[in-house]
């Protein structure tokens, strides 16, 4: 009855994303104190890229030809498959960062579709929120319009591939006030970082409700 929260910032107390999650973890907690919550921080403590590699062909030699480094591999890919399939609900909190999702969250990508068998669905049915957030500004109409390779990534990922009922919370121009040349959208960052609290406050409790829901689904 878990819910896993996974951060992938790596700007520590000064995180975007991992500020909004904090959000979103406060309203679930709010309402439902007695779930456990399991916590990965993929920036501050990094899984090693190598074992993806060692993971993959470890899985497909008989386990008594496998070498120290692929059983290793394949003992953290199958804890990280466990932590999502174990999990009744998951808030994630991961940034976009050159353009794209940062080598953290696609070593843990990797290794958790290692740990276990093809097509498994580890989130299924289970609700989900995906925090994101993004320095610039990329929406229509942008210099940067379909610069974003990060979040139909993931939608991917954690709906088409794992199953999951998502909900996203994102918040753009998190470096206005940090980049003197974003200077000019003070007032526009401002209400984005506005609308995207309260869109994490009410994720949030969404999130407690439909936790709650697969707990009792004959309270539904």
């Amino acid at each position: 009855m878990t819910l896993l929260r996974v951060d992938a910032s790596i700007q520590g107390d000064r995180s975007a994303s991992s500020a909004l999650a904090d959000l979103v973890l406060d309203d679930f907690v709010a309402a439902r104190p007695e779930v456990p919550v399991v916590r990965r921080h993929l920036g501050q403590d990094p899984l090693p890229a190598h074992a993806w590699q060692a993971a993959v062909t470890g899985g497909f030699i008989p386990e008594s030809d496998r070498t120290e480094t692929q059983h290793e591999a394949l003992e953290l890919a199958g804890r990280l498959a466990d932590e999502l399939r174990s999990a009744k609900s998951a808030l994630f909190a991961l940034p976009l960062y050159n353009f794209g999702v940062s080598q953290h969250v696609k070593t843990w990508i990797d290794l958790s579709l290692a740990g276990a068998a093809p097509g498994t669905r580890l989130l299924e049915g289970k609700p989900v929120v995906l925090v994101t957030t993004r320095g610039g500004a990329y929406g229509p109409g942008t210099p940067r319009e379909g610069w974003d390779h990060s979040t139909d990534y993931l939608r991917r990922i954690l709906v088409d591939i794992w199953g999951a009922d998502l909900t996203v919370v994102e918040r753009e121009f998190t470096l206005v006030g940090v980049n003197p040349a974003l200077d000019e959208f003070t007032e526009t960052a401002a209400l984005m970082r506005k609308n995207a609290e309260e869109a994490a406050a009410q994720a949030g409790a969404a999130l407690a409700d439909r936790h709650a829901a697969l707990l009792h689904p004959e309270r539904g």
